[in-house]
């Protein structure tokens, strides 16, 4: 499933918004929301966006902030694929347990 993002399955849920939007939107509409730092890879495409990264989880799909430069923020919809989900779920933790040791 890795690729371009406009060669997969997804549904637009918010567009041309700003990163603090998305991060609302998240939060407020996927079942349950990990967090990552920017660089994160899902589906081979890195995450863009000021820390933490949020990232919704859904029994059939994956949520995330999708920055396109020079038309702002998406929130985008994707399929749920179990590997990616345990990557995801494995780097909050490992996310987590970073700001703890250093807060």
């Amino acid at each position: 499933m890795a690729g371009c993002i406009e060669q997969m399955d997804y549904e637009i849920l918010l567009k041309n918004a700003t990163f603090k939007q998305t991060l609302h939107y998240i939060s407020e509409h996927a079942n349950k929301v990990y967090y990552v730092g920017p660089g994160f890879k899902v589906f081979d495409r890195r995450l863009i966006g000021l820390p933490p990264v949020p990232i919704g989880i859904g029994p059939s799909y994956i949520m995330l902030t999708y920055v396109k430069p020079c038309h702002g923020s998406f929130v985008l919809k994707l399929p749920r694929d179990e590997k990616e989900v345990a990557r995801i779920v494995a780097e909050d933790k490992k996310y987590k347990d970073k700001r703890k040791s250093v807060g």
